[in-house]
């Protein structure tokens, strides 16, 4: 089967994304397996649901005795931010076929995020190169989430699992510096670094997270205008 070429150069970009799943999805595997959860239902959870955050979260409440209702409504306000995600690339996706708009959406996370806009903000981009980056993210994560789940067994504490999810905060530090080129963007990077941690000693849960981020984005807006009408 010859695979398109937008479609490789999109699983091409996803690679570095593939790369910071594999220690982190085999955390949130590992986790869960010594947290009970059989095989399958890892599995169905990276399928199903694809997030990183909202499925260590639900694997620490489960553990922990809680019930849907309490997880459903957990995961919703941690996930809210793909909303602001989805809102941010909605202009530059007009064009592509509205029959994979929910797949992107799906698939939707912070890392493919970031590399899609990147993208997105220096031309145009098929709906393919889409597919590829997004769906390549896809699967590195549902893979390494099984291979956790298969031989997390390995550790004999949590301790070395745990310890796997500070690449997440490696991966998203690189992600920031290949989309920080110029400077206003490093500005907006700095501003909502700044507000996040001013937001997370002042608010409980994960607001801080939200605020920090729509606060910074009006801010770029308003900048943008004011630059825009000299």
């Amino acid at each position: 089967m010859i695979i398109p070429q937008d479609f490789a150069a999109g699983s091409k970009k996803a690679l570095p994304i593939v790369l910071g799943y594999l220690p982190i999805g085999f955390a949130y595997g590992t986790l869960a397996g010594l947290a009970g959860i059989n095989l399958p239902y890892i599995a169905m959870m990276s399928l199903l649901v694809f997030a990183g955050s909202a499925q260590f979260i639900t694997v620490s409440m489960l553990a922990a005795g809680a019930g849907a209702v309490s997880v459903i409504i957990t995961v919703f306000l941690v996930n809210l931010r793909h909303f602001l995600l989805s809102a941010s690339l909605a202009p530059y996706l007009k064009r592509l076929p509205r029959r994979v708009l929910p797949l992107l959406a799906f698939w939707l996370t912070d890392e493919s995020y970031a590399v899609a806009y990147g993208e997105l903000r220096e031309g145009e981009r098929s709906h393919l190169f889409l597919l590829g980056l997004f769906g390549t993210a896809y699967v590195g994560w549902t893979i390494s989430g099984v291979l956790g789940g298969l031989f997390g067994n390995l550790f004999n504490s949590t301790t070395a699992a745990v310890a796997m999810e500070y690449a997440l905060y490696a991966m998203f530090i690189f992600l920031l510096v290949v989309q920080a080129s110029d400077r206003k963007l490093l500005c907006a990077a700095l501003l909502a670094g700044l507000l996040s941690l001013f937001f997370y000693f002042l608010l409980p849960g994960s607001w801080y997270i939200i605020l920090a981020t729509v606060v910074t984005a009006t801010v770029g807006v308003v900048v943008e205008k004011w630059q825009g009408s000299f």
